[in-house]
């Protein structure tokens, strides 16, 4: 499934923390990391500039590419200069990348926050998955990847979604959650009679068993759930007390939100996340 894996670095610390994911991940599918560079051209104002810039960008690649070979995974390197985001999402198409690992903020200054961001564009335009890495305060990492959360509504998304996690965790023998919160609230007052809230908990329910079935002995573990109220709030607490190292989820469910991240719940959770977030589009998945 990630034969190709792509970590783009501009040597800041949640750069690095992406990094190790990546080379974690690939030593579990005998995967290349390429590790790219991207100069932007927006702000070279001169020649010395530029050169100052560039012989950064090498002598960051070159490091990290030491780092990955040190781990006994092959790598590629590359140095490019263009509008970073553009230029990350040419190289996927170019190289084959089947994932792209990246940290939420470098150099940018937005903080914990995506929006404006390198990451945040690449997210809503890639057709590949994207693993996105917050720079833990005491640098710490959560890979391997020990417990795996895939949230569920049971649509087609989240089922592209289930296929990539169900693999990972097979790969890394993880246990396995796989989880549904019915959003009663949202849907209005009319629906929170008893007849309506047992046909969405029976719903949900069966979502969640249908992914588990598949798990079947191939995984750790499978722990399921289903619970009520607000889907982000819910799942952020649900990493937190089960102490998941992972999430992988749709970058869209039923919310009719295409492509686009802004106000569903996998937006909230890949801006909070205590974890790494790996969203999925439709059709990525069985796409090798």
């Amino acid at each position: 499934m990630f034969d190709e894996i792509l970590v783009p670095t501009d040597g800041s610390d949640c750069a690095a923390a992406a990094v190790g994911n990546a080379v974690d991940i690939a030593s579990h599918y005998d995967a290349t990391v390429h590790v790219l560079s991207v100069l932007d051209s927006r702000s070279q104002e001169n020649a010395a500039h530029q050169a100052r810039g560039g012989s950064r960008a090498e002598s960051v690649v070159e490091e990290v590419t030491a780092e990955v070979t040190t781990a006994g995974q092959g790598a590629e390197r590359a140095v490019r200069t263009g509008v970073p985001y553009e230029v990350i999402l040419e190289y996927v198409d170019e190289a084959g990348i089947d994932l792209v690992v990246m940290g939420t903020h470098g150099r940018t200054g937005v903080e914990r926050y995506l929006l404006g961001s390198v990451t945040e564009k690449v997210l809503r335009r890639s057709d590949v998955p994207v693993l996105t890495i917050r720079d833990t305060e005491d640098g710490s990492g959560h890979y391997p990847y020990e417990s795996v959360l895939v949230p569920t509504d049971g649509s087609a998304a989240a089922g592209a979604a289930a296929d990539v996690g169900l693999d990972l965790a097979t790969r890394y023998g993880s246990e396995l959650h796989v989880v549904s919160i019915v959003d009663v609230l949202s849907m209005g007052m009319d629906v929170r009679s008893e007849m309506m809230t047992d046909a969405l908990e029976a719903s949900a329910r069966e979502a969640v068993d249908e992914i588990a079935d598949r798990a079947g002995g191939a995984v750790g573990g499978v722990e399921t759930a289903v619970g009520y109220g607000s889907p982000y709030k819910k799942l952020r607490r649900y990493v937190e007390e089960n102490d998941v190292d992972l999430v992988v989820m749709g970058t869209h469910g039923r919310t009719g939100l295409e492509r686009y991240l802004l106000g569903s719940v996998t937006e909230k959770l890949v801006r909070t996340s205590p974890v790494p977030v790996l969203t999925v589009r439709m059709g990525e998945a069985g796409s090798e």
